[in-house]
């Protein structure tokens, strides 16, 4: 399995947009996307960050989202960071 992990800064006065979005927009086209497994989104409220982690069964699967994440326009508010596909090595 490969993960897509993303980080992004959320504009204090967008924030509310911004979870909806999350909610409404991003979860349900992650959660659609192929080899899709689990994703789990947080956020640092005090420093306006947010971390994603989506987990696929595959390598190309990870690859293809990163690609969507990076092509697709962000929110309202939300500034992409950092987007990279990872090898799961381990889980709990």
């Amino acid at each position: 399995m490969h993960a897509v992990y993303v980080n992004v800064t959320i504009a204090q006065a967008q924030y509310d947009a911004a979870q909806k979005a999350l909610k409404e927009q991003v979860v349900p086209q992650v959660r659609s996307a192929p080899g899709f497994v689990k994703g789990y989104w947080t956020v640092d409220q005090s420093r306006r960050t947010g971390v994603s982690l989506t987990v696929f069964k595959s390598e190309q699967d990870a690859k293809s989202a990163a690609d969507r994440v990076r092509s697709n326009p962000t929110p309202p508010g939300v500034t992409l960071g950092t987007v990279e596909v990872r090898e799961v090595v381990a889980d709990a």
